[in-house]
């Protein structure tokens, strides 16, 4: 399911920009320019509208991990893999994350943590430390150049890490709950996700 949606936005890309440059350059053609409006002004123009187009964060997994709350076995923490679209810049210091689980609705902020996987489990590393239940972090899984964790971004399609972040203790979620979670980077286009918890039988569950 997830190739069909990135083939089809691949899709959609492509045309926009097929039908971006044709605009352009129909509007040259015929003299339609105002100003001092160069090709060039026409071709960053377009070059800005696919890059807006074109900055999506695709989450290819939900997972979780189980833990005893009040005598209650909750989902606290939360791990989305994640890689870019395209190869593109994402700064993700300015990326921004909505949790609402119908109830509350909050957001969380992103304070620099940004670590290799190295030899730890995701959720047993120790960036889990400085995770709160109001800030998120990345633990980088693959990543070549060392933007995430150095420059916190992602620059390349080969780049892939989990979001981590730890739910406040009156949105932690129980069987059958559900939260839906929305990524907003800060130039592109948003993605949501809607987390439905499963039966929690063991400590690490994935997300229906």
């Amino acid at each position: 399911m997830g190739n069909l949606v990135s083939t089809g936005l691949i899709s959609v890309i492509l045309l926009v920009s097929i039908m971006l440059t044709g605009v352009t350059v129909a509007s040259v053609i015929n003299g339609e320019t105002t100003g001092t409006t160069t090709e060039q002004d026409y071709e960053q123009i377009i070059e800005e509208a696919i890059d807006e187009i074109s900055t999506i964060i695709l989450i290819k997994d939900q997972k979780g991990k189980v833990n005893e709350i009040n005598g209650e076995r909750t989902v606290d923490k939360i791990a989305l893999y994640i890689t870019p679209l395209v190869s593109q810049e994402i700064d993700m210091s300015n990326l921004n994350i909505q949790l609402n689980n119908g109830e509350t609705l909050m957001f969380l902020s992103y304070d620099g943590n940004a670590e290799n996987l190295g030899s730890n489990s995701i959720f047993g590393h120790p960036i889990w430390n400085d995770i709160d239940g109001s800030n998120f972090g990345f633990i980088s899984i693959i990543d070549l150049d060392g933007s995430l964790v150095n420059f916190d971004s992602l620059n390349d399609c080969s780049d892939n890490a989990y979001l981590v972040f730890e739910l406040p203790e009156d949105m932690t979620l129980a069987k059958h709950d559900k939260l839906t979670i929305t990524l907003f980077p800060s130039t592109g286009i948003s993605n949501t996700a809607v987390l439905k918890t499963p039966l929690l039988i063991d400590s690490i569950v994935t997300f229906e």
